[in-house]
């Protein structure tokens, strides 16, 4: 089948809308947009639809070969911009003041997940541990390692816990956590390319001079920009510009994933006047078609043919897992700092959310699950990212709810 630009046209609508719907429905029923959008894809693509038997009808969006490597290049860049976004809302500022109990939380909030997942991952798949399977396992754990900071940020803003002290540890370790847990992807893709350890670390240590030294330089070009031009829209397309180039400098220089780059592009250029101008531009313009692409095409790409029941269960495991892994690590480490047990709880309870970053992690590291063939013989964990973040992005404000009402019975 030929290539045709006007199908594209077809696409996009039909994934721009039905995306909006489920995340309007979504919004409705309290879970999470994102989850809404992956849905929309399942929805509109052929991965439920090819199932049911329904002869010619595979299902709305049915894209070529050609036509998907289209549409997974226009996500791609969905996915450069959520990571943009996510480090000018950072704030450099954030991390220098973090302090030794935030660090340490947001380190074990990374390690213990991703440790248990990538066990719970090797028992499923169980036999000979080889390298591709082991890979593929820390991928699986890979994707328990983010923190949906937003989450937890209106639930503590809801409760006036914000800006206690307890509020500020779980903001500053949710923010590290998502940069400790996107510095280890890039790490961990790189060798499952076939990188060597040495080197692919040497190569990280080398993109992160690169980039904190060239920021530095764009950051004072940006702060005189703003002051001649303060709110104009060249700042914003000027931001945009420097995404794109440290998202192509990091994989194509330094083999560290795009989205590492992008991330850090918005982290060297975070808490200036017009920060939050560059970041609504770019909201904005990711939302409108990038993003929501990004997200239906993980639903339209998905391949549900081998499917198994044993997948459902791992798929509950996962989320168990991750939920353990995240109000273990975070609130034992920060017992060790002398907060208090109903303290250190409520940390751990409020690093257990998952959103985009989760995703992003799944769309970037999806080379390391294993096939023979075209035969499925690792885990793929889109359904078990799927029912992490619906699942989790409800359980965290619950349990902060029930901790600080506990509290207040208490005193």
């Amino acid at each position: 089948m030929e290539f045709e630009v006007v199908n594209i046209l077809y696409y996009c609508g039909m994934i721009l809308l039905s995306t909006k719907l489920m995340g309007m429905l979504m919004r409705k029923l309290g879970l999470p947009q994102v989850a809404g959008m992956i849905i929309a894809g399942l929805l509109i693509g052929p991965a439920v639809f090819s199932q049911l038997g329904l002869g010619a009808f595979r299902g709305l969006v049915t894209p070529s070969p050609v036509e998907m490597d289209v549409l997974k290049s226009l996500s791609q860049i969905g996915v450069v911009f959520i990571l943009f976004s996510s480090g000018l809302e950072t704030g450099l500022q954030d991390l220098k003041t973090s302090g030794a109990a935030a660090s340490a939380v947001a380190l074990a909030g990374v390690l213990v997940p991703v440790a248990l997942g990538t066990g719970g991952a090797l028992l499923f798949m169980g036999g000979n541990i080889t390298e591709g399977k082991f890979m593929n396992a820390v991928f699986v754990g890979m994707i328990l390692a983010a923190t949906s900071v937003g989450i937890t940020v209106e639930t503590l803003r809801e409760l006036g816990k914000l800006n206690t002290k307890v509020g500020t540890t779980v903001l500053s370790a949710a923010i590290i956590d998502d940069v400790l847990g996107i510095i280890l992807l890039s790490v961990v893709t790189s060798i499952g390319g076939g990188g060597n350890i040495s080197v692919t670390l040497l190569k990280a240590l080398g993109f992160f001079v690169f980039t904190i030294g060239l920021g530095i330089i764009l950051r004072i070009f940006f702060k005189n920009l703003e002051e001649k031009y303060p709110g104009t829209r060249r700042i914003g397309i000027f931001a945009l510009a420097m995404c794109f180039f440290y998202a192509f400098c990091a994989e194509k220089l330094f083999g560290i994933a795009s989205i590492t780059g992008a991330y850090m592009a918005g982290l060297m250029i975070s808490g200036l006047s017009d920060t939050k101008l560059i970041d609504r531009k770019v909201v904005i313009s990711g939302y409108m078609i990038f993003t929501p692409i990004f997200f239906a095409y993980i639903g339209i790409s998905a391949d549900f043919s081998h499917f198994r029941v044993s997948e459902l269960i791992f798929a509950l495991v996962f989320v168990s897992l991750g939920i353990i892994g995240k109000i273990s690590g975070c609130s034992l480490t920060a017992k060790c700092f002398r907060y208090s047990n109903r303290e250190s709880l409520t940390i751990g309870c409020g690093m257990i959310a998952r959103g985009e970053v989760a995703l992003a992690i799944y769309a970037t590291g999806q080379g390391l699950i294993l096939y023979e063939g075209n035969k499925l013989v690792g885990i793929d964990p889109l359904v078990p990212t799927i029912l992490l973040i619906v699942i989790t992005s409800v359980l965290c404000p619950i349990l902060l709810k029930l901790v600080f009402k506990n509290q207040k019975s208490a005193g």
